[in-house]
């Protein structure tokens, strides 16, 4: 424990060499003199942990059938293996390269990866984390086909050129046999029959392989004889063969969307020719040309038709109809129309063994965006309920949260909710894919992830143990009323796609009340009940939330000087009764609308999240409602708050009534160092329903002083049957702006970005996020999902002029004004210049009898502090450095008898004690995107400084709790993750991880309590890290093993007679034909071999450790009885065979002994 004092720090003992860090002299309290701070540097290490979701932009994949291991491989060159539910693993080429083909070592633990420039790599996968042993660089030759025949080590690779190469996988080195093109095909041949597409050995021979070119020859070639036994010649050209079991007969889909069918023996024509989804004439004619069939395979069963599984073939008349996968069993073909594209797709079998009976059982479908396995032993072919979290994507993410330690009753009451949302119809059998075991990791506690999405649902997952599942799923679409075409499409909407996107969220666990904000400028707050309810009608609160655009000077970006002298105070104006004569129609037809249409009709709501209240802001004198950049909430106070260009608004979601809503400059008090004057008087333009009077405009400063409660009653909504003038809504503009308007209609959407002379940023499609950015600095406001300009002391008066958006809240219990003894409920607010201002809360006395039928006053308090960059994150600490958490109301159901109710509340905790003497007893910690600060309350003096990045811009920080103490976490634009202690401010950590490369990464990235982040990497995949040394040191344990010791299913009998008379399977010396005696040694220049991390030797000693070495030892045994066993078992089945035909053979002996020859 390190003591860490003020007058330290003001001896610069806390400078460092990146960034600066000062504290000022202070009038703190004793208590604020000696923090004692327990995390240090050496608390903190950064490392990935799990990446979730469904592969993006997948490519290829494979099946272990032992192991029960599935491999996904992607064009970016990233490798995901999943087994059982839980059990899944992230991989990554380094070259980033597409994977074109994966294949398993069977039951070995390996895998082989074949990738787009032309390398491949081994893999071991008997370790947590899979590493690369070997890799192999071809030069001269690009890479098309592999095939690793089962218990195999000689893989087969076929190129571009026709050629087939031979590697030895266990030392990934070229053999010298080589298969050339110009000697499998007929020398009378004058074309070259095109790359290699197929490459299989027969099931029954292992000495004959069949080699498929895409011009459509098919080759089988004898390897010992180096020579081609049969040519099978068809006009269109091959995409896949599949073998029939017993080696006489194989399958070919070609380019026309024909099977055709042949016979080893009998290569001059085709056994068979069928189109599957061809149209079949009447007179005997050709069918019509399809589709390609792209896969083909062909399984076979003991008892009954063999199963043939092919993907496309479709007629070319079905333009339009989705992908499609056919299943003709006997006389029955089934087609399955699949919601993607068709990437892959894997038939899987009871047996590895190539020769026997393949006994299908389902068949593993991968698409582009989802992966769907088809159960073939039920009538309908249904498919498996998929257990891996998937389907992030389904509709796109928008935005993400991540609360790690919620309370325990959380996750079952999501889950006892959300089991009733899953679809019927499943297959009832088990998951197949079933390999795998999961980590022994003592990381308990509760951890949920809620994720935003475009179509406007929300879903909750259970994050806990480094696995991710669905737990619930919010669909916030059903209040509003949907459009049915586009012609009914209101032309109040201010997006054109995603009207019911979230925008951003806000959750409490404790009570469990959610709160949404959407781009469409609306918020829903949400209460969790686990009893159904119908709703009469949603509650509905509109607010017209408009400021004025008057010229102003922004305040001092540095926030350190203060002006001399406070200039006068701006013009206030108070609402005229008649509206505007002035506006237009189409500026009249858009007032006072909202962008959606509330359903007006009952609303059936489930267990689970239940409309509270819906606030819809309205469109203004044909002006849109801005979208809303920072939201809050407490259910201790039953207050919701939110920001956006043109201000805030306060809610009492109770009372659902309106209790403050203000413009941003009017926060700032009448002697206020930093409040926004104007810069030189503008013509006012008077929209209707808010004339301005400028002969009242010297009371407005006292008046806004004032609680909403007492002198700004009017701005509570008002009711339908009548409306009031809204005073709030104040608009002055300029002649200059209203031309630049009329310019802003005729530009493309896409091109509605622009800056007025007041510098203020529009953009009508604001769906679209605005990347604004000048070459020496940015700015980056996480929570409004879009990029503003960095103010300067060097860019002009006109880029300085700016309107000043709320960009964050936080709701605590602390001192409204400087020297204030009593602690009061209050607001912070921070905005996109950097200042932090407070608004005081009074809470009605007398319990929550009189909070319900009493307003709640609110009343703005001026500015705490002034930071560089747009405020991010805001919260308060104790005198000894604790965080002081918002007060909660405990979870009660809605719907629940009044008795229930009352057991269930509970009282907010403690407010902590009150100032006394006028001493500091609280820190306020502030952060913006380029620097943080720690404040003394009451006093409002700065004790501590730090400057996190002068060359870049922070884009989400929080005030986390970790190893029992807190800090602050920090993500910048130029890839950078920082931890800062807290309240002096050290840097903790600075590690340059990820840098900005897209959107996403920003939209989506946040920290969590215990060391824990994530972030969207792709639009399909989370991928979580961690900042905690403590789980970077237990991921070993935490995370699963993908191989585990499983004997490999015994082969199949051959009978007596087959393995007396040769009719079984033929075995090949491989070692002997393709060594390095007899084959020679392969060209230098053909291949380069790479040694992977180590080597073999180096990747065994991966898991190091006693524990690793005895499961090694423990592994090697186990294969050394396994295949001891086996050769046992053979040596007995030979020498019974023996003694069988022995005794046959006395017999016949002994009967034909005396008898003469014609006796026979």
């Amino acid at each position: 424990m390190k003591k860490f004092n003020i007058r330290k720090v003001l001896d610069g003992l806390t400078a460092v060499s990146s960034s600066s860090s000062t504290a000022a002299q202070t009038g703190a309290c004793k208590e604020s003199d000696a923090v004692l701070e327990s995390l240090q540097s050496e608390h903190f290490q950064l490392c990935k942990t799990v990446r979730h979701g469904f592969p993006h932009q997948p490519s290829a994949m494979a099946f272990d059938p032992v192991q029960k291991i599935l491999a996904v491989g992607t064009l970016t060159g990233a490798l995901r293996l999943f087994g059982r539910a839980g059990v899944e693993c992230y991989c990554q080429h380094e070259s980033g390269a597409a994977i074109i083909q994966l294949q398993f070592l069977i039951n070995e633990g390996a895998l082989v990866s074949a990738l787009a420039d032309d390398s491949i790599h081994l893999w071991n996968l008997r370790q947590k984390i899979p590493a690369i042993l070997h890799s192999l660089k071809f030069n001269r030759e690009r890479i098309t086909y592999c095939h690793l025949p089962f218990q195999s080590k000689w893989l087969y690779i076929g190129t571009e050129r026709g050629n087939i190469h031979i590697v030895n996988v266990e030392c990934f080195t070229l053999s010298g046999y080589v298969i050339m093109w110009n000697k499998a095909i007929e020398l009378s041949t004058k074309t070259h029959p095109g790359p290699v597409v197929h490459i299989s050995d027969n099931p029954m021979d292992e000495g004959k392989l069949l080699i498929g070119f895409e011009c459509g020859v098919v080759v089988l070639w004898d390897l010992k004889c180096k020579k081609a036994d049969y040519r099978y010649n068809y006009d269109e050209a091959i995409h896949s063969v599949a073998w029939h079991h017993e080696g006489k007969q194989f399958v070919c889909s070609h380019s026309d969307g024909t099977l055709t069918t042949w016979n080893v023996r009998a290569p001059a024509k085709p056994a068979q020719i069928i189109t599957p989804h061809g149209k079949q004439p009447k007179d005997g004619k050709k069918p019509e040309p399809c589709k390609p069939i792209l896969k083909v395979e062909y399984k076979t069963t003991r008892a009954g038709d063999p199963f043939m599984v092919l993907s496309g073939g479709l007629s070319y008349d079905t333009v339009g109809r989705r992908a499609c996968l056919t299943v003709m069993h006997g006389k029955s073909t089934a087609v399955l129309e699949m919601d993607f594209p068709i990437v892959d797709f894997l038939t899987l079998c009871e047996t590895p063994y190539p020769n026997d009976f393949q006994e299908p059982y389902a068949v593993v479908v991968l698409l582009e965006r989802d992966l769907v396995v088809i159960d073939l032993g039920q009538i309908g072919y249904p498919i498996f309920e998929n257990p891996y979290p998937l389907t992030i994507h389904e509709s796109p993410v928008t935005c993400c949260e991540y609360f790690a330690d919620c309370p325990d009753e959380l996750i079952p009451a999501l889950y006892s909710v959300g089991s009733r949302q899953k679809r019927q119809g499943y297959s009832k059998k088990e998951w197949p894919i079933s390999g795998g075991n999961w980590g022994q990791g003592t990381q308990s506690y509760p951890e949920i992830i809620i994720t935003g999405h475009a179509d406007g649902s929300i879903k909750f997952w259970d994050a806990s143990a480094l696995m991710l599942q669905v737990l619930y799923k919010l669909k916030t679409a059903k209040v509003f009323e949907r459009a049915r075409g586009k012609e009914e499409k209101a032309n109040t909407e201010i997006v054109d796609e995603d009207p019911f996107a979230i925008q951003t969220l806000c959750w409490c666990p404790e009570s469990r009340m959610l709160c949404v904000a959407g781009v469409s400028a609306h918020v829903i707050v949400y209460r969790f009940s686990k009893q159904e309810v119908t709703t009469a009608e949603v509650q509905l609160l509109e607010v017209r939330l408009q400021c004025e655009l008057n010229d102003v000077d922004s305040p001092d970006p540095g926030g350190e000087q203060t002006p001399t002298a406070s200039p006068p105070s701006p013009q206030e104006t108070e609402p005229a009764t008649q509206p505007s004569t002035g506006s237009s129609s189409s500026e009249a037809a858009r007032d006072n609308m909202a962008c959606l249409q509330v359903r007006s009709s009952a609303l059936k709501q489930s267990p689970g999240y239940q409309v509270e209240l819906v606030i819809q802001l309205l469109w203004v004198s044909g002006e849109p409602p801005q979208q809303i950049t920072s939201l809050a909430m407490n259910s201790s106070y039953g207050l919701v708050v939110f920001g956006n260009g043109n201000g805030l608004a306060v809610v009492d979601y109770l009372q659902k009534t309106l209790l403050l809503n203000m413009g941003t400059s009017e926060l700032y008090s009448p002697s206020e160092p930093y409040q926004r004057q104007p810069h030189s008087p503008r013509k006012t333009r008077q929209p209707s329903g808010a004339l301005c009077d400028p002969a009242d405009g010297p009371n407005a400063p006292e008046e806004r002083c004032k609680s909403p409660t007492s002198a700004r009653m009017s701005r509570k909504i008002s009711s339908s049957n009548e409306q009031k003038p809204n005073t709030a809504m104040r608009h002055v503009e300029s002649a200059s702006v209203s031309n630049l308007r009329a310019e802003w209609h005729s530009l493309p959407c896409r091109d509605r970005v622009c800056h007025s002379d007041d510098g203020m940023t529009m953009s009508r499609k604001s769906v679209k996020l605005v990347f604004s950015r000048t070459s020496s600095d940015a700015n980056f406001n996480s929570k409004d999902n879009c990029f503003s300009r960095s103010r300067s002391s060097s860019v002009s008066s006109i880029d300085r002029e700016s309107r000043e958006a709320v960009s964050s809240f936080c709701f605590c219990e602390t001192f409204p004004r400087k020297s204030d003894s009593p602690l009061s409920p209050c607001v912070l607010v921070g905005t996109t210049q950097g200042t932090v201002m407070m608004v005081a809360l009074s809470l009605p006395p007398g319990g929550e009898d009189q909070r319900l039928l009493q307003p709640v006053g609110v009343s703005p308090c001026g500015t705490v502090a002034k930071l560089k960059g747009g405020v991010l994150t805001m919260a308060l600490l104790d005198a000894t450095g604790a965080l002081l958490p918002a007060s909660y109301e405990s979870w009660y159901d809605p719907n629940a008898s009044d008795e229930e109710k009352e057991k269930s509340k509970r009282r907010r905790p403690a407010s902590p004690p009150s100032s006394q003497d006028g001493q500091d007893c609280q820190f306020a910690v502030l952060c913006s995107d380029k620097q943080a600060k720690v404040v003394a309350m009451p006093s409002q003096t700065r004790v501590y400084k730090h400057n996190i990045t002068e060359s870049s811009f922070v884009l989400r920080a929080d005030v986390v709790q970790m190893a029992g103490a807190n800090c602050i976490a920090c993500f910048c634009a130029n890839g950078h993750i920082m931890t800062l202690s807290l309240p002096s401010l050290r840097p903790l950590l600075d590690v340059n991880y990820l840098p900005l490369t897209d959107m996403r990464i920003a939209r989506t990235f946040c920290f969590s309590n215990l060391g824990q982040a994530l972030y969207l990497t792709s639009p399909t995949e989370v991928q979580r890290i961690t900042y905690s040394l403590d789980t970077c040191d237990n991921l070993q344990e935490m995370l699963s093993e993908l191989f585990t010791p499983v004997e490999t299913p015994e082969a199949p009998n051959r009978g007596f007679f087959k393995g007396l008379f040769g009719g079984g399977a033929q075995s090949l010396d491989r070692e002997d034909l393709f060594g390095e005696t007899t084959a020679g040694k392969a060209s230098r220049s053909l291949a380069q071999h790479i040694p992977g991390p180590g080597g073999m030797e180096g990747m065994k000693g991966a898991a190091s450790g006693v524990v690793g070495d005895l499961a090694r030892a423990r592994i090697a045994l186990d294969e050394r009885g396994q295949k001891l066993g086996e050769l046992e078992e053979r040596t007995a089945a030979m020498m019974s065979s023996a003694d069988s035909f022995s005794k046959h053979a006395h017999d016949m002996m002994v009967k034909y002994k005396d008898k003469k020859w014609y006796q026979l």
